[in-house]
């Protein structure tokens, strides 16, 4: 019998408690629907909180519908997102991008799942041809989708570096809760300070039952991303951009829920008391025990730096078959026999220690601990 925990993703982990005595809350009487309720007004009120009073936030049910929507805000159909060949936008989401912008996504090689200013660059040409999709916003995840995540700096490079050319910044934050909690900022200092203009908020795989939010910020001006006083210029005509809009390519999307006020009264759990940032740290450190009993083991290496909630790691081709029978997770990558093990809110050290274990035992099935 497989354990009742694996490390196949953070979307297997259940609710967390306050998250689900939350909802049950919220669960009296009637209230207006379509988000015209006091729940989700409260909700909207601490977003703004964290993130600051001229901010635009929109709820939705997953994740990919939140990249989407976020990316059609900003573009036409003859537009190009640059992203990363590993990023959730471009190998996990069936098309769904391509399909509701209608734009083409340049997918860019990385070393570590991150873009870098010159990579960006060499896949910025062909503008104002006429024969070419014009770059239109650049997207980057984080954290990465191998678990790596920006530094400060490289994502206020890659704005500067789209607001001088007239594109946007999107950040896919899936496990932006993670990568803010690496760094040690908290979640404006972690986007919008940095000059993202739209944010994926993710919060299902952060203890939430099924929660996105899509996250507008003003937009600095491409002709003052750098002034030289140090504070951004605001372009109202760029903060307007697609948000306006915005309202009508959710319904459009299939993503304004009725009964709001259920997936606003996750967001109030999760943001209330700082319980986001809990869950990330906690799910970080049993990424970094993780790293620390899989060092004892001579045949597996991790091949990426553990910087969030997930650990890449090479084991023994031989050893992948048993393991699987016993423990759910997903092969990242079958040819070069690189696992890829998430860990969630509620993984425990025992969890941890148990999987190690089972993994030395399976690849040295004569060693004894001392």
């Amino acid at each position: 019998m497989k354990p009742t925990r694996s490390f196949a993703s953070d979307n297997n982990a259940g609710v967390h408690p306050a998250v689900i005595k939350a909802i049950s809350a919220v669960n009296q009487g009637h209230v207006v629907g379509y988000g015209d309720d006091p729940y989700s007004e409260s909700a909207v009120k601490l977003f703004k909180r964290h993130f600051g009073k001229d901010i635009e936030v929109f709820f939705v049910f997953n994740g990919t519908a939140a990249n989407c929507l976020s990316l059609k805000a900003f573009t036409n159909s003859y537009h190009a997102v640059i992203c990363a060949e590993s990023a959730h936008i471009y190998v996990d989401e069936c098309g769904a991008p391509e399909k509701f912008t209608g734009c083409k996504l340049i997918p860019l090689p990385t070393n570590d799942g991150k873009l870098t200013v010159e990579a960006v660059h060499s896949a910025y040409h062909g503008i104002g041809d006429q024969h070419h999709v014009q770059p239109r916003v650049i997207s980057i995840t984080q954290a990465t989708e191998v678990g790596t995540v920006y530094k400060p700096d490289e994502i206020r490079q890659l704005a500067r570096f789209a607001h001088d050319h007239n594109m946007f910044l999107h950040v896919d934050g899936a496990r932006i809760a993670n990568a803010a909690a690496s760094l040690g900022l908290n979640l404006r200092q972690a986007t919008r300070d940095l000059g993202v203009d739209v944010l994926s908020f993710g919060a299902t795989k952060n203890g939430a039952m099924g929660a996105e939010a899509v996250v507008f910020f003003p937009t600095a001006s491409p002709q003052s991303a750098v002034p030289k006083t140090g504070v951004p210029h605001f372009s109202p005509v760029l903060r307007e951009v697609g948000i306006t809009d915005f309202k009508f390519y959710r319904k459009q999307g299939m993503q304004l829920a009725s009964k709001m006020r259920f997936i606003s009264a996750q967001f109030e759990a999760l943001l209330k008391n700082d319980l986001w940032l809990r869950n990330a740290q906690h799910s970080n450190r049993m990424a970094q025990l993780l790293k620390r009993e899989l060092s004892k083991i001579p045949q597996v290496k991790t091949v990426y730096e553990v910087e969030a909630n997930g650990v890449f790691a090479y084991i023994p081709h031989q050893a992948i078959a048993k393991l699987q029978k016993r423990y759910f997770f997903y092969m990242w990558d079958e040819k070069s026999s690189v696992m890829r093990w998430m860990c969630s809110w509620d993984t425990t050290a025992s969890d941890v220690k148990q999987f190690a274990g089972f993994l030395r035992s399976t690849i040295e099935p004569n060693h004894r601990k001392s």
